[in-house]
């Protein structure tokens, strides 16, 4: 079994931002060689998550819009004070810091309506991805 480990550094430029990974993991999995297997995509953040779903801009919107309704930014959180972002951890625990792909052929399998977002719940901020692909 093979084992690529890539990281990539993502910049947010917003509180709340989603960004479109998709391109760059795919073109991961191409370079990696690896034709069978999985891909696992990682933010060791505790303010951050990996979703994966469809990066349609008024859906992107509908994401963050019911993210700040669930996880109220200025809710009287406990941990809001020591520091002001306990949405944003209450956030990224449930979303989750990572997503599991398989790859098959060499390519990356999601539906056809799935892209790899990282949500950005604590920005702007320069975050790291851990891309890890293994297989044959």
């Amino acid at each position: 079994m093979k084992i690529v480990v890539k990281e990539l550094s993502v910049t947010s430029t917003s509180r709340f931002e989603i960004i479109d990974l998709t391109s760059d993991v795919e073109a991961i999995v191409r370079e990696s060689g690896i034709k069978n297997g999985l891909c696992l995509v990682f933010v060791p953040h505790a303010t951050a998550a990996i979703m994966a779903n469809e990066a349609e801009p008024g859906l992107l919107g509908d994401y963050i819009e019911f993210i700040q309704e669930v996880f109220k930014p200025d809710y009287d959180w406990r941990h809001n004070r020591i520091d002001d972002n306990a949405h944003a951890h209450l956030a990224a625990a449930v979303i989750g810091p990572s997503r599991v792909f398989p790859i098959l052929g060499g390519r990356l399998v999601k539906g056809t309506w799935q892209n790899i977002l990282l949500v950005e719940l604590d920005g702007p901020r320069t975050r790291r991805i851990i891309v890890e692909i293994m297989g044959d």
